[in-house]
């Protein structure tokens, strides 16, 4: 059968998985946004269910004191002797573990580690955990380059046992990142990405008998990547983790984008999956690079809608703030939100926002609210968020006494409104349609018609656009003050398709 890249679509990069018995979990990174480091699950590698997120407390992480694109980057997520473990770099910080006995539930407090450098990941071998990361020649007049070290580590601490010891330099490609290492036979391998995670972006192997080295590359490096790749399906594919499947077929997981406004895209770097060819004992990703369409067995089931009502006062797994949520509250079927101080334009801060990824090039997003604004600036609406300088928003707004229905592009340091109407009372359906390289915006009041404000192009909102952008366009609602109020806007309910 058929199946068709990106496996989990939408603002989903860094991919790291573990199996356990015939389940598949997979957990990817999150940056700036709370609740931190969703997790997945599969029966297939084509199917996957956002089960849980990692980190749902606020205190397990400080996220308030992070900027874009900062925050939590690269998570390994690894299974050994009935406990999940996650370890990622906190960008404020350094290096942490948090661990489960049940992926479904609570983790723990994070377990902050021994051993520094970027992208850290674990090998449990026998009774031992190896601990690896890219020490980014950041160890004194030791190393003058980057590389990746290696230590044994105690998971449940973060203690480093022994030494630290740097085992492999790479093949000189730059930007060494996203190191695992797997122990297969009798080898000990080592991917990771190199060329930095753009246009650039591949993916390198080296193995040794020993996991402290020598580590020899391999022949046919890279193992995958799509830089100059004609065909244009697939781009900056990096970022692996190895894992053989439930039929003794080998895959890599890895993140990609799909080119779309001129080679750039909104959605950012998504979870890919491409079948893995054993040669000569090296894994290499068949053909060397991803394509959007594979075979494997298993039908892939369409999901073509996402709808909230706010009935439950538990949150569901997809809806994601920024660096924390704040004046948010579910009651009698019904989201509420006190506009905040915070702005989304705000670098740091917690405004009251909540969205879910946006999904595909081609969507609907929709919300149903009442708003009454009682000051000036009192606003409230739907946004199409990329980063503080980056965002699209069609809101009510009071000014001078008057509501107003307003689109307005932010986009670095330029300010466009695109729309301005006197809005009515009663109850609005705001709605964003992104197609065809555009984001149209539309309102309605009461269930009348839709009325279409403006169609502007997303080009702004690609991740290239938004300089160093790790992230990818997330949509929902949001309110914002310029002084204390006592507004509040009350969203019924929210539909993606």
């Amino acid at each position: 059968m058929k199946y068709k890249n990106p496996i989990i679509s939408g603002f989903n990069p860094d991919p790291s998985i573990c199996k356990v018995g015939e389940d598949y979990y997979l957990a990817t990174s999150t940056f700036e946004y709370f609740p931190g480091i969703p997790i997945y699950h599969s029966r297939d590698l084509v199917n996957w269910e956002h089960i849980t997120n990692a980190v749902t407390r606020r205190l397990q992480l400080p996220l308030e004191t992070v900027k874009a694109s900062a925050g939590i980057w690269a998570p390994t997520l690894r299974y050994n002797n009935g406990y999940f473990y996650i370890t990622a770099t906190f960008s404020e910080g350094r290096n942490f573990i948090i661990y489960t006995d049940n992926p479904y539930g609570e983790w723990s407090d994070p377990v902050w580690t021994d051993m520094d450098g970027i992208d850290p990941s674990m090998l449990f071998d026998g009774d031992d955990m190896y601990y690896c990361a890219n020490d980014c020649g950041n160890r004194g007049d030791l190393y003058k380059r980057e590389g990746i070290s290696v230590a044994q580590m105690n998971p449940k601490t973060g203690k480093v046992i022994g030494k630290i010891k740097r085992v492999w330099e790479g093949t000189g490609g730059g930007w060494i990142e996203a190191p695992h290492i797997y122990r297969i036979g009798d080898w000990y391998y080592i991917l990771a990405a190199e060329g930095g995670t753009s246009s650039g972006h591949t993916e390198v192997c080296a193995r040794s008998k020993s996991i402290w080295g020598p580590y020899e590359n391999c022949p046919y490096n890279p193992i995958l990547t799509n830089r100059n790749d004609t065909t244009k399906q697939a781009s900056c594919s990096g970022h692996a983790d190895l894992i053989e499947g439930n039929n003794g077929r080998w895959w890599l997981l890895h993140l990609a984008t799909r080119p779309y406004i001129g080679g750039k895209t909104m959605l950012g770097r998504e979870t890919f999956l491409t079948p893995v060819t054993w040669h000569n004992g090296w894994p290499v990703a068949e053909d060397k690079k991803a394509f959007i369409e594979g075979d494997i067995d298993a039908k892939k089931e369409i999901v073509t809608e996402k709808s909230f009502d706010f009935k439950s006062e538990k949150w569901e797994n997809e809806w994601l703030s920024v660096r924390g949520r704040t004046n948010i509250g579910r009651y009698d079927g019904r989201l509420i939100l006190k506009p905040s101080k915070e702005k989304l334009t705000d670098v740091l801060g917690v405004p009251t926002f909540v969205a879910i990824r946006q999904p595909d090039f081609e969507c609907i997003n929709e919300a149903e609210l009442d708003f009454i604004p009682q000051n000036d600036g009192d606003e409230a609406g739907l946004v199409v968020y990329l980063t503080p300088l980056n965002n699209y928003r069609i809101s009510k707004r009071r000014e001078n006494g008057k509501n107003y229905i307003i689109v307005k592009r932010y986009a670095d340091d330029f300010i466009q409104e695109d729309y301005r109407a006197e809005a009515e009372d009663g109850r609005i359906k705001f709605r964003v349609v992104s197609g065809n390289g555009k984001y149209e915006f539309f309102y309605s009041i009461n269930g009348g018609t839709h009325i279409s404000t403006a169609k502007v192009s997303a080009k702004f909102l690609t991740t290239d656009v938004a300089d160093r952008c790790f992230t990818g366009t997330v949509i929902g609602v949001f309110a914002q003050a310029d002084t204390d109020t006592n507004s509040k806007a009350y969203v019924y309910n929210y539909k993606c398709v």
